[in-house]
């Protein structure tokens, strides 16, 4: 296809990345919005409980994501990505399942019965126990296939953006991320309160099989698709082109797949590993807890204040978050910066926004409003953040291994988060039984447990720039030849 203007399906496509990576993090917000108000009762959980599900999934993304990026360079970015978004949305759905399993296993005949069950009896730590495995077992599966959804949504970046565009683009996809748990809120507890809980995972995980069909029909590489010209394919492949001028006096070589085991022995991979492990369970602990958090103070998922506090939390994160690859392009096209050195010094500034969150406990006092506001401003920088940082896995590495790195990075986020979910549910149970014994920073009981955490979460960005600048502190792409 040839005209004289540029087309842009590119954008097209990164659209369609962008849907996926919202419809990938309402499926995971299903259960973060209900487990509360909704499932708790009647399965009789405890923050404990629930801090086991939500870190065990975590665990499990790690190992997918490990899996997952090998998979997708090995299977390519079209069918690869058709496999993540069908198994994610078939575990979606099977948590629909989870009560009736119980219900069936523990010999209990109603719902009624199931809610009439002492608290604290053999029976409901029966229930919750088996619960408990049973969402464990279809959180394995959504995680096997959510685990796809970053290593491919970066290998189709680095193939239709240039390196100095991939950041933008990133931030565009990634910021499906934040639209997913910003519409979350608004749409999960009204089905749930409409027509259950069950029915809210099922609605939800549909989404996953109707965005496949127009992956299947829209999705091509862009040398091989109709909807782009030449024109484009040029934009798209200028710093091969300008790769080939440098190194015109070289002998051709031929971008090939590094052995995976050879990824480790690369600083490079070491940096965005650390850079991942040290920031990813930040904000999946906002993810996770945050409703929580705010029904805690007094604000349930099935108040119009309790939604409203997450929608305007998200809000802020997505606003914000959409503006995280502009800064390195600024860099780059304004400040003539080389593309890896502009998204260093993009990152070290969001690096400075989780700094917020240290105030977010002390003044929640005055008002909830401040902490609602000020983990939205902690997770805009970490969206922009995670756009930059997944954007120098394009900059170091061949297209044919970016998949891998990239599922390597979120295996080092995914094993992080674990550690914070499940030991944050561990220390709030302590914190709530030791009550006025347990002090930090001036408060007791639960409220210093979140002091922690809020403390841990403001640091990290920091420490994790400091370390990825050490250890890659200049622009050095790997050049792998067997």
């Amino acid at each position: 296809m040839k005209s004289g203007k540029m087309t842009s399906w590119r954008w097209v496509i990164c659209s369609l990345l962008f849907v996926a990576t919202t419809i990938n993090y309402l499926d995971r917000q299903v259960l973060s919005l209900t487990w509360k108000d909704y499932i708790a009762p009647e399965f009789h959980w405890t923050d404990s409980d629930y801090g086991t599900i939500a870190g065990f999934f975590s665990l499990f993304y790690a190992l997918a994501c490990l899996l997952a990026g090998r998979f997708v360079d090995w299977m390519g970015t079209k069918k690869g990505f058709l496999w993540a978004i069908g198994i994610w949305s078939l575990g979606a759905c099977m948590h629909a399942g989870c009560g009736w399993m119980t219900m069936t296993i523990e010999g209990i005949d109603s719902m009624v019965a199931l809610r009439a069950i002492e608290i604290g009896s053999e029976a409901a730590v029966g229930v919750a126990t088996v619960s408990v495995w049973l969402f464990l077992a279809c959180r394995a599966i959504l995680a096997l296939g959510e685990g796809g959804n970053f290593p491919a949504s970066i290998k189709t970046t680095a193939e239709y953006f240039p390196k100095k565009d991939r950041a933008l683009a990133t931030s565009f996809f990634n910021a499906g991320s934040s639209v997913g748990a910003l519409a979350a809120p608004l749409t999960i507890p009204i089905l749930a309160d409409a027509f259950g809980w069950e029915m809210a995972f099922i609605i939800i995980g549909v989404l996953g099989f109707v965005w496949m069909f127009f992956w299947i029909y829209m999705y091509d590489k862009p040398q091989q698709s109709k909807h782009v010209n030449s024109l484009e394919i040029e934009y798209i492949q200028q710093d091969e082109v300008k790769a080939e001028v440098a190194q015109v006096s070289q002998p051709e070589t031929k971008d090939q797949s590094i052995p995976f085991l050879q990824c480790f022995r690369y600083r490079q991979t070491w940096s965005f590993l650390l850079g991942k492990f040290l920031t990813d369970g930040v904000w999946w602990f906002y993810l996770f807890w945050a409703p929580a958090y705010f029904s805690e103070c007094g604000y349930t998922m099935q108040t119009t204040m309790g939604k409203l506090l997450v929608f305007v939390l998200y809000l802020i994160v997505t606003i914000i978050s959409f503006f995280g690859g502009y800064l390195p392009k600024y860099f780059v096209e304004k400040r003539g910066m080389e593309p890896y050195a502009g998204r260093m010094r993009a990152m070290l500034i969001f690096a400075f926004f989780p700094l917020l969150a240290l105030f977010a406990q002390p003044l929640q006092s005055v008002s909830v409003w401040f902490p609602a506001i000020i983990i939205g401003l902690a997770g805009a920088g970490h969206q922009s953040w995670s756009a930059n940082i997944f954007s120098t896995v394009g900059d170091m590495f061949p297209k044919s291994t970016i998949a891998t790195i990239t599922g390597i990075g979120n295996m080092a986020g995914g094993i992080a988060s674990f550690l914070i979910n499940k030991g944050a549910g561990m220390l709030f149970v302590y914190a709530a039984a030791q009550g006025e014994a347990f002090n930090f920073l001036g408060f007791s009981g639960k409220p210093a447990g979140y002091m922690i955490i809020f403390c841990i979460c403001a640091v990290a960005y920091l420490v994790a720039w400091r370390i990825m600048k050490t250890l890659v502190p200049k622009h050095k792409p790997i050049q792998y030849y067997e």
